[in-house]
């Protein structure tokens, strides 16, 4: 199943719990950095100074919206296409709204930075995306957007069989589709961690993309670690 296919990802996040199971087991790479953390960092390199208005779009359970909302000087608004998202993160104190990052509801320029963490892969027209997400944006603003590369897990995933298919907005390919709509595209990669405690943990993880990918990774005993790769974009 494509992870741009509508139906899908609606079903994959229709609530927390499977985002919560892929989350739990990533640790940071071998020289201490976070993605998450790199991102805010990012974010935070963006603002204009003074007050700054941030969006973020697919804020899933609000956890990144709440740092960023502790940034000094941010108004931040936070969308998300999920309801159960927007009612999670609106209970962390966030503006939070439901929309889709192809029809923002929101005018020209009303942004200094937009925040997309891990969601641009989702986007069934990526370039209508982009393009809304540039509109927001007013002259000199930012997108930090943070994906993961085409051999993210691939030593999982081939263990269990999955077919090799490269994410529509990936490390590797995000800079061309940035170049569309923004001039200057910096990338900062990162070599991250999947640490499973057992055959179990990891079967689990693999279950919650709803492949068909079920029973199919091969046992193996004790813990066991996964090479991550994610990419932090910053586009002006």
């Amino acid at each position: 199943m494509r992870v741009d296919d509508p139906d899908h990802v609606r079903e994959q996040y229709a609530d927390e719990t499977r985002l919560a199971t892929r989350t739990a087991v990533w640790q940071p790479s071998a020289d201490g950095r976070d993605p998450v953390s790199e991102a805010l960092a990012a974010v935070e390199r963006a603002l204009p100074g003074g007050t700054a208005d941030v969006l973020e779009v697919g804020c899933g359970t609000g956890a990144m919206a709440e740092r960023i909302a502790a940034l000094p000087g941010v108004r931040l608004v936070a969308v998300d296409f999920t309801p159960r998202f927007v009612e999670l993160t609106a209970g962390r104190g966030i503006d939070a709204r439901q929309a889709d990052i192809q029809y923002l509801p929101f005018g020209d320029g009303s942004f200094d930075v937009v925040y997309a963490g891990w969601m641009l892969y989702h986007v069934p027209d990526l370039d209508r995306g982009l393009a809304e997400i540039r509109r927001v944006l007013r002259p000199g603003g930012t997108l930090v957007a943070v994906t993961n590369g085409d051999e993210h897990l691939a030593d999982l995933r081939e263990a269990a069989g999955a077919p090799r298919a490269p994410l529509p907005f990936s490390s590797e390919n995000g800079a061309a589709s940035l170049a569309s709509r923004f001039t200057d595209v910096r990338r900062q990669d990162l070599e991250t961690r999947a640490v499973f405690a057992d055959h179990a943990g990891a079967q689990a993880y693999l279950d919650t993309f709803g492949e068909g990918l079920e029973g199919r990774l091969p046992h193996f005993d004790g813990s066991r670690e996964y090479a991550g790769h994610v990419g932090i974009f910053e586009a002006r």
